[in-house]
């Protein structure tokens, strides 16, 4: 029987001993054939390396004591592989009493532990993202780790969380001065101090922040519009001079509502083209109103002097010149005539008193329907984009509309100050002009009554 298994091994060895050394010659068979040799030369090489391998089987063939050896040696092996795997086996055994055990001490402890480790990791993840909007992190404590993120929460976890809790609420009655990135409203980020206190507010000079971003991602940048009086108190605050702080309470929807609101420049600007037709008219009107204005000021100060000397006239107002050409009329005229032009000469004087009137009143009522016009056009853009995007962005047709109606107030602003100007020009224009016709009456009336005395001792000497 072990002649038997000896040959039986022997026949065995042979077997892999002429794989093993066929093995290369196969894998060069199959491989690519190597460069400038020709096929003879590698089938005189297979022979040979195949006769070299049968003659070494021979060899072995013929060493009993070497083959007996092997075979000792590989049962050996086999037994003390068989030791290990009945030691694996008895320690998989015992891993899996442990995890029975573990489970059962799981099962036992009931539902209670899962519902504490569900809410520990719902409430820490809320937490977490709450505090990752806050200013707590500038210049201060780091956020704690996702619980949720750990495959088994263990007591090292909620330590750490506990730690890092703490730290954030000891941060949060603290105020640190840092230098930080910032970005201005320009998009520019530079180094700049910046002043946080606590979770309230962070500021740099003159200028509120804000948060960009989430995560890693997150940036400071400066509010789009910082009020001047917060601005003041901030800029003294950061100089040591004052001890207080403006501060937006609702997280930014302040800012965000100032940063909508444009200032009067930018209204203007919506108002595009039509605004600044309006405008343009309105200035025009309020220049013209104020060159007629300071010359009927002018022609004031000329005429109380002519009232003051009505013996000698001046060509400096418009008394003095009605009055001199009443004058050179000299004597001998029908009343009617005289009359008639002393007309002549006021209706002369009266449209210098009232140039420029008109052109400010058209352009007081032209004011508001040119800001009506630029409403109805910018109402008809707005619809326009209603068509493309629809109704869904309430935003969109707000700024729409409130861009139309910008010129309708431009219109009416330009407007009210025409209307002032007007009724001030007009006001002062029929003041002078009625005291140029009471004088001009007077000094008619004292010239009939002087014609009418001088009339009947012309008509006695006659008669003498």
């Amino acid at each position: 029987m072990r002649l038997t298994s000896f040959k039986m091994v022997s026949g065995l060895l042979l077997v892999a001993t002429v794989l093993m050394a066929g093995a290369p010659v196969h894998a060069q068979e199959q491989g690519e054939p190597r460069q400038g040799v020709s096929p003879e030369t590698l089938r005189m090489e297979r022979e040979a390396a195949e006769s070299r391998d049968l003659q070494r089987l021979a060899e072995l063939a013929d060493d009993g004591e070497a083959l007996e050896g092997a075979l000792e040696a590989a049962i050996t092996e086999r037994d003390a592989a068989r030791e290990r795997r009945q030691a694996l086996e008895a320690r998989h055994q015992a891993l899996q009493d442990d995890l029975q055990a573990l489970e059962e001490r799981r099962q036992s402890q009931g539902e209670g532990l899962e519902g504490v480790m569900s809410v520990v990791t719902r409430h820490s993840s809320e937490l977490r993202d709450q505090l990752a909007q806050s200013w707590l992190t500038l210049g201060g404590a780091s956020l704690p780790d996702r619980v949720d993120e750990q495959e088994v929460l263990e007591r090292e976890h909620i330590e750490h969380l506990a730690d890092r809790l703490m730290a954030l609420n000891a941060e949060s009655a603290r105020g640190v001065r840092v230098t930080y990135p910032v970005a201005d409203q320009g998009g520019v980020v530079e180094p700049r101090e910046v002043i946080r206190l606590g979770d309230v507010v962070a500021f740099t000079e003159r200028s509120l922040l804000r948060l960009d971003g989430e995560g890693s991602e997150q940036r400071l940048a400066m509010a789009e519009r910082t009020p001047s009086s917060v601005a003041r108190q901030l800029e003294a605050f950061h100089a040591g001079q004052g001890d207080r702080v403006a501060f937006d309470p609702t997280r930014g929807q302040v800012l965000d509502a100032l940063a909508q609101q444009p200032s009067l420049a930018e209204r203007f600007h919506q108002g595009g083209a039509v605004g600044y037709v309006v405008v343009a008219l309105g200035l025009l009107g309020l220049l013209v109103a104020l060159g007629q204005y300071a010359y009927l000021l002018r022609v004031s100060a000329a005429l109380r002097r002519q009232v003051g000397n009505l013996q000698q006239l001046r060509d400096d107002n418009p008394l003095g010149r009605v009055l001199g050409r009443f004058r050179a009329l000299g004597t001998g005229h029908a009343p009617e005539a005289l009359e008639a032009r002393l007309d002549e000469a006021l209706l002369a004087e009266q449209p210098r008193l009232e140039r420029g009137q008109p052109l400010v009143k058209l352009l007081a009522a032209i004011a508001p329907l040119l800001g009506l016009l630029g409403t109805v056009t910018g109402m008809i853009v707005t619809f326009q984009s209603i068509t493309v995007f629809g109704t869904g962005d309430p935003q969109l047709m707000a700024g729409g509309i409130s861009q139309a109606l910008v010129t309708t107030v431009l219109g009416l602003i330009t407007a009210v100050p025409l209307l002032f100007a007007h009724t001030a020009l007009a006001s002062r224009s029929r003041h002078l002009i009625g005291i140029v016709e009471g004088r001009a009456s007077a000094e008619l009336a004292e010239h009939l009554e002087a014609q009418r005395k001088t009339e009947p001792r012309v008509h006695d000497t006659a008669l003498a």
